[in-house]
């Protein structure tokens, strides 16, 4: 098989299987965040230790900001919008965060993967993730890309050879074509907030687990933060059972 189909044929499975392959990752860095607590010799406490898990919590709440940002600009059915069953666009989005750089919601992913990543406190393990990121979805933007181009030709191909793929440059910013909906990002995104509060008050409760600590105040925070988002969940999850947050073309 030639390259090119191989990473067709790669890209596809992956895109395909991206909401369960991801899992496999964390159940890696759940170990590796397990073997490194019970096997860690006692260090002091500073003010990066202490703090780390909010930096940690930051970095994934970026990616969940640049998500936001650019779901909340983008109509039905376009270049953004992907169903397990393949590609879909009936335009190609090019303003706003698609003005900037051409995957924003592929970097909005890698940031909040990567705070999750960083909970395990393990170098060689962020460097893995990063490299894991990198191989993954170069596959998955490829098949996307091949799309576009040959749905959109050279209106793609344009708009490609002034934006870059993943690392944004504001220089061709152009203001959003669509205006902000509060109600598709309220739909679109509720999964991924609360998601992350789950998976960081996972992360501290092992922790306390592996080194028999006591939940204090702080372990309160990232449980009260989990309740709070599955509630979230459940309610906009009902809301959207009851076409409440429909919109016209969003």
């Amino acid at each position: 098989m030639a390259l090119q189909e191989e990473l067709k044929t790669q890209g596809n499975f992956l895109f395909k299987n991206r909401s369960y392959l991801p899992l496999i990752v964390l159940g890696i860095g759940l170990l590796v965040f397990i073997h490194k607590e019970y096997n860690e010799i006692e260090k002091p406490n500073t003010w990066l230790a202490e703090s780390f898990e909010f930096l940690s919590l930051f970095i994934s709440l970026l990616g969940l900001i640049i998500r936001i940002i650019t779901v909340g600009h983008t109509p039905k059915n376009t270049s953004g919008r992907n169903t397990k069953d393949g590609q879909i666009a009936d335009e190609i989005n090019t303003t706003g965060m698609y003005s900037i750089v051409r995957h924003p919601l592929y970097l909005g992913n890698f940031f909040m993967w990567l705070g999750v990543a960083m909970l395990t406190e393990n170098f060689w393990f962020i460097i893995a993730f990063v490299l894991f990121y990198i191989s993954y979805y170069v596959r998955i933007m490829y098949v996307e890309e091949s799309f576009l181009r040959s749905k959109f030709g050279q209106i793609y191909t344009d708009w490609a050879e002034t934006v870059p793929a993943i690392i944004p440059t504001f220089k061709n910013y152009k203001k959003p074509k669509y205006p902000f909906s509060i109600k598709k990002v309220l739909k679109k995104e509720k999964n991924g907030l609360c998601a992350v509060f789950l998976l960081f008050w996972m992360f501290d409760v092992v922790c306390r687990l592996c080194q028999k600590e006591p939940f204090e105040s702080d372990a309160r925070f990232w449980l009260y933060g989990a309740i709070t988002a599955t509630i979230i969940y459940f309610v906009l999850k009902i809301m959207k059972k009851k076409n409440m947050l429909n919109e016209p073309n969003r």
